[in-house]
């Protein structure tokens, strides 16, 4: 079978970025053919056989060409073009989109549509519902759903991309640009990785995606234990684990406070971000920075449990597949797909609301109780056989992509 991949970026950069690669790495490994298709980088480390690519954009910049962004990243016509000369040399089987928004626009569903290729899109954040992505208030600092029934104006007086009114216009009018070229109508499946964001597409817009929806939970990379323990044999050391982006919906000020009210609990933290900063000359936080391969995960086998904070609605966090996966539970806020990933009282605990005092009082009353702690970790290594390993997941993914191409 031939597939393109498509996504802005074509390295890891983040976690989508990441799940194609290795997507597109076993489809390749099981003698498929895998190309890409996205925006032109140094530091691209996948690409097509004719190296055509949209020009790189980068909205941090200060040349003189980045005031055209706004008319390149509502409707681009060269990405158009270029990736029809993708699909005339390569002539793919299906094609898989992943985040496509302003760098690629919506012009490249319509390129592959007029080709009538079968086209399916894994969806890694809210950006068919939200115009910032989120589904989450930068002004109240909390979740929001007003998006969900249309009523995205209050975008742009909310600030919610950048807390920029130009940024959140233009979010606004990508948002009725895609409805009004009907591009999510053409895509024949949307794939989920948590049932909480499928029934947010299927309440957005239901006569779009009703029957176009299929829920796939991320997998997990389940390392080598003979390098390291068996995950029974992991000794628990005395601190508490935070592994990912260092920003601010990710609870880093949660985070922040958290460890400023339980000065004797060591914080060990993995992870990079903007808001690294406010985590700085605390005394019980150790920043590791980017930890990966089996330090990554030996830390995370030998902590007491891990914390996830976010004080948005989570899509489906490897972070938490890759600690349960090592038999470690996870504290985390019950909302979204992390309520989903975590049993409550089970593999993990769920806190409501997600704030510095109440992790608090639950970290607190975890330490203290050694048979709850014990109990909850005994059903993470009992459960880790049931995490979803890429060699799964894609599999599966072959399984769809065959019955969507026998559709049409």
């Amino acid at each position: 079978m031939k597939i393109l991949m498509v996504n802005k970026f074509l390295y890891a950069r983040g976690g989508a970025e990441t799940y194609m690669l290795k997507v597109g790495a076993f489809l390749e490994s099981l003698g498929h053919a895998v190309q890409y298709f996205g925006m032109y980088d140094a530091q691209n480390t996948v690409g097509n056989r004719i190296d055509e690519y949209t020009s790189n954009m980068d909205f941090h910049e200060k040349r003189l060409s980045r005031f055209l962004y706004p008319f390149r990243i509502l409707y681009s016509r060269e990405a158009y073009q270029k990736i029809t000369k993708v699909l005339e040399d390569f002539n793919p089987d299906i094609v898989h989109f992943n985040n496509i928004n302003f760098q690629l626009t919506p012009s490249i569903i319509d390129a592959v549509y007029k080709k009538k290729i079968p086209m399916i899109m894994t969806v890694h954040d809210y950006q068919m519902i939200c115009p910032n992505h989120s589904l989450y208030s930068i002004k109240d600092k909390k979740p929001c759903e007003k998006c969900i029934h249309g009523n995205v104006f209050h975008c742009m007086k909310g600030k919610c991309i950048h807390s920029s009114t130009t940024k959140s216009i233009l979010g606004v009018i990508e948002y009725f640009l895609y409805r009004i070229r009907k591009n999510y109508k053409k895509i024949d499946l949307y794939i989920c990785p948590s049932k909480f964001l499928e029934s947010r597409l299927l309440l957005s817009r239901p006569k779009v995606y009703k029957g176009k929806t299929k829920v796939m939970c991320n997998y997990a990379k389940i390392p080598d234990l003979t390098e390291i323990e068996k995950i029974s044999k992991i000794e628990k050391k005395d601190y508490v684990l935070f592994a990912g982006r260092l920003s601010k919906e990710k609870g880093v000020e949660v985070l922040t406070e958290t460890a400023k009210l339980l000065p004797d609990i060591q914080f060990v933290v993995a992870g990079d971000g903007p808001d690294k900063k406010v985590l700085e000359n605390i005394k019980n936080v150790h920043l590791k920075g980017f930890v990966s391969g089996n330090e990554f995960f030996r830390l995370i086998a030998e902590a007491k449990f891990e914390v996830v904070p976010s004080i948005c609605y989570e899509n489906c966090p490897i972070s938490i597949l890759e600690a349960q996966a090592m038999g470690t539970p996870v504290v985390t806020a019950g909302v979204g797909g992390m309520a989903e990933l975590v049993e409550d009282g089970i593999t993990g605990l769920h806190v409501k609301p997600m704030t510095a005092e109440a992790l608090a009082e639950t970290i607190s009353q975890l330490l203290n109780n050694d048979e709850k702690l014990n109990e909850l970790t005994e059903n993470c290594i009992k459960k880790a056989d049931e995490i979803v390993t890429l060699e799964n997941y894609t599999r599966e993914l072959f399984e769809t992509y065959t019955k969507i191409i026998r559709g049409k």
